[in-house]
């Protein structure tokens, strides 16, 4: 009999079968995953770092509500690319099972928590656009800072309960329920339920991102017959169009890095998955670390207001390594010149 069959003994919650959910056999695929992980995670702090300081350095992006929910994207996504990697490389390549159940579910609320956060912050970005195209006369009366501040704590509290839950007692060990075959610990129901949250999320950030093409639509429309009344309206519409495009790239290339794990997910839910299953499982999870990968370089390319404060702190390097190659030379030039001061000044005595 397969000692790893799940949720068929009562040792199911015993530390020991953790290993029957290490799947990766081989030092090759051992190596890939560690490579992946470890080059997508420190790209995503890096590049999402980058995108909190472009945001928070300038007076003009950082009291915007729109900038307000990408910062919040950026922090999800640092945390989740942190947890993820740490945790994730830890059990699969290093196989570290000396750690408790506590420990386990509070690094698995920690992925769920993070990741949640940053769909939940596009659902909130998605809404801003919407209300932006669809309002724009009552945009600044409606998303006031105050109102987009409270909208991200009641996100991030809500995003941290639910991931909490197994860690609070709605586990498979606690209940005596049956078990995930993706998740040790987990229980069958809570993953079920995660999974309908994260697809609500998705649904709704969708329905959004539909009427704020079709609005955008509408507008692009309406300055092809009116481009002899250009003006700051025009202007403001331009930079809504172009920064609802942008966010519906994020959107695409989010459903196109998530679909594989969900569907596997959801397919746990019904039937056995096979070893091999398993195994793509672990490599397609990667693909959410190379969603938050990309997410900073479409507002880099996109965005013109982000684009200009990297091109000004691009500015500002080479300005810095020019004055301090040209320093040394200064100073030499300096010294030099004192010596044959001194030297003249012998020779006259």
């Amino acid at each position: 009999m397969d000692i790893c069959k799940i949720a068929e003994n009562s040792s199911k919650c015993a530390v020991n079968t953790m290993e029957c959910f290490m799947v990766l056999s081989t030092q090759a695929q051992k190596i890939s995953i560690a490579t992946l992980c470890g080059l997508f995670g420190t790209l995503c702090v890096f590049e999402n770092s980058l995108v909190l300081y472009l945001i928070f350095s300038s007076p003009g992006t950082r009291r915007k509500p729109s900038y307000i929910f990408i910062s919040s994207l950026a922090l999800a996504d640092i945390l989740a690319s942190i947890i993820f990697v740490c945790s994730f490389v830890n059990f699969h390549v290093f196989n570290k099972t000396d750690f408790s159940k506590e420990t386990f579910l509070l690094q698995l609320g920690g992925v769920n928590t993070s990741f949640s956060a940053s769909l939940s912050s596009l659902l909130l970005t998605a809404l801003d656009r919407y209300i932006s195209i669809s309002r724009p006369s009552e945009y600044k009366l409606l998303m006031t800072r105050k109102r987009a501040w409270v909208a991200l704590g009641v996100l991030w509290v809500t995003c941290a309960a639910i991931a909490s839950l197994p860690l609070l007692g709605w586990n498979c060990c606690t209940l005596d329920s049956t078990c995930s075959e993706l998740f040790p610990f987990v229980d069958g129901n809570y993953l079920s339920s995660w999974i309908c949250f994260i697809m609500v999320l998705l649904g709704c950030i969708v329905y959004a991102y539909a009427h704020v093409l079709w609005r955008a639509h509408q507008h692009v429309a309406y300055m092809e017959k009116h481009q002899a009344q250009a003006g700051k309206q025009n202007t403001r519409m331009r930079m809504d169009v172009m920064l609802a495009r942008t966010l519906v790239m994020v959107l695409t290339v989010l459903v196109l890095c998530w679909s594989p794990v969900l569907v596997l997910m959801i397919y746990s839910t019904f039937a056995r998955l096979s070893n091999h299953l398993r195994k793509v499982f672990a490599f397609c999870s990667t693909l959410c670390l190379l969603n938050s990968m990309v997410n900073p370089i479409i507002y880099a390319l996109r965005s013109k207001e982000l684009y200009s404060s990297l091109r000004m702190v691009f500015s500002r390097f080479r300005r810095q390594m020019k004055t301090s190659e040209e320093s040394p030379e200064t100073e030499t030039t300096h010294k030099s010149s004192v010596i044959e001061t001194v030297c003249e000044d012998m020779r006259v005595t």
